[in-house]
């Protein structure tokens, strides 16, 4: 069994711009363009209203998450930038900061958690599936998009 240390950070702190620059890289090469030009400010990952996790194996910063509060629902936790590097995934990472980061966002007194993803990332669909989440409404940025899918489920 991998060890996982998940630590709280700054949304621009070096890890995690490190992180999720090769997050937008991934996403980049899986859908073309940019990867997610949905508008983020790193304040959004500030707590309360916020946060911003990266997960670490041996040290070795292995993949990241956040969530921001919706803004037309103050409930309402919008889960981002999930990521794992490659190097590192099948270890339970990804399942853990879901975890991590659904439990940050009921701690600071959200009710449900929201996200976007996408067709062209069939294993985030697995593990939201997985893990509760159910087809929602597509509600954010690249609502209306064919390949879209946006998820949601209570915490």
């Amino acid at each position: 069994m991998t060890e996982i240390d998940i630590r709280m950070t700054r949304y621009g702190a070096r890890v995690a711009s490190e992180l999720t620059t090769a997050a937008l890289a991934d996403l980049s090469e899986r859908y073309g363009g940019e990867g997610d030009s949905t508008p983020v400010e790193p304040v959004e990952f500030d707590p309360p209203e916020g946060a911003f996790l990266v997960a670490y194996v041996d040290h070795v910063p292995a993949g990241c998450v956040g969530f921001r509060t919706f803004a037309e629902d103050e409930t309402t936790a919008e889960l981002k930038r999930m990521y794992v590097a490659p190097q590192f995934r099948g270890l339970g990472i990804a399942k853990a900061l879901l975890r991590a980061v659904e439990d940050a966002a009921r701690a600071a007194g959200r009710k449900r958690m929201w996200l976007e993803t996408g067709t062209a990332q069939p294993e985030a669909i697995g593990l939201y599936e997985r893990s509760g989440y159910v087809r929602i409404e597509d509600f954010g940025h690249y609502k209306g998009y064919p390949e879209v899918r946006s998820f949601g489920r209570d915490l």
